[in-house]
């Protein structure tokens, strides 16, 4: 299976050789090279709306695949906005979406990835991972609750895992949003600032924001360790939202045009059919 890559400054991971340090957060080109901006590219993403809803109630009415889209981002990266303007128009009948947070003590007493298999999404919808099951190789590793030699072989699980799907008719693409350590302090003095935003703001997001460097190589060895062709990585700039939104729209549609999900053949003769 090979992925066509539209034009976006999302940067599609092939092999180890992937380095982190390489993409600028800031990056908009090609869009900004075409003279878009944030305003003049409302057009063209009001069009991909359109036509990802339109995809989706195919897959809907096909019932016989599903797409499954991951987002992993550092603290503030956007995930949930990104998630919220991606859906913008779709039909939430066929979305299902899971938050993967600390795992309780029924889901420790299983392998990382028995609570991960349960929210894949039905056949017919789309599945939204807000973090993931590559929580298992980045908190956990900067943290030190695994070893090296467990974080390998967990990136060998996590490779069959995303074929065994793939096998059973989903899709997968995941979306790593990268934005800058600047970026970053900018939009925790914004938590700060807006009394209406004080409840996203978390103490505990600054001691995560000390181990900054060690997030970026955990998340770095994850992307070029499980980022096979029938389940890319995608690293999104992500300091601007509007080049984010639009690439990941322009991503997400361009896979599901390659699904090309086809609405089912009715067991009934149409022109018989009589409303009186």
């Amino acid at each position: 299976m090979r992925f066509n890559l539209p034009k976006t400054p999302a940067v599609h991971v092939k092999g180890k050789a992937f380095r982190l340090a390489d993409v600028d957060p800031d990056a908009t080109k090609p869009f900004t090279r075409k003279h878009l901006d944030k305003e003049a590219a409302q057009p063209r993403l009001q069009a991909l709306r359109r036509r990802l809803s339109e995809l989706q109630e195919l897959l809907y009415a096909e019932h016989q695949r599903s797409l499954l889209i991951v987002f992993q981002a550092m603290d503030t990266g956007g995930k949930d906005g990104a998630m919220e303007n991606l859906f913008t128009g779709v039909n939430p009948a066929g979305v299902q979406v899971a938050t993967f947070k600390a795992p309780s003590t029924e889901e420790l007493n299983h392998d990382f990835l028995w609570r991960i298999h349960a929210q894949t999404p039905k056949r017919g919808h789309i599945g939204v991972f807000n973090r993931s099951h590559y929580e298992d190789v980045l908190i956990t590793r900067v943290h030190g609750l695994i070893d090296e030699k467990t974080c390998k072989q967990r990136y060998e699980d996590i490779n069959n895992f995303e074929a065994l799907l793939t096998h059973n008719g989903t899709r997968i693409l995941k979306f790593f949003l990268h934005i800058s350590k600047e970026e970053q302090a900018q939009r925790l003095q914004a938590r700060l600032d807006d009394p209406a935003k004080n409840w996203k703001f978390d103490p505990n997001d600054l001691k995560e924001r000390a181990r900054w460097d060690d997030y970026q190589q955990a998340y770095e060895d994850a992307v070029r360790h499980c980022s096979p062709n029938h389940a890319p990585w995608f690293v999104v700039p992500a300091n601007h939202k509007w080049a984010r939104d639009l690439a990941l729209t322009e991503i997400v549609v361009a896979a599901l045009e390659e699904m090309d999900p086809q609405p089912p053949k009715v067991a009934f003769d149409v022109t018989k059919q009589v409303i009186e």
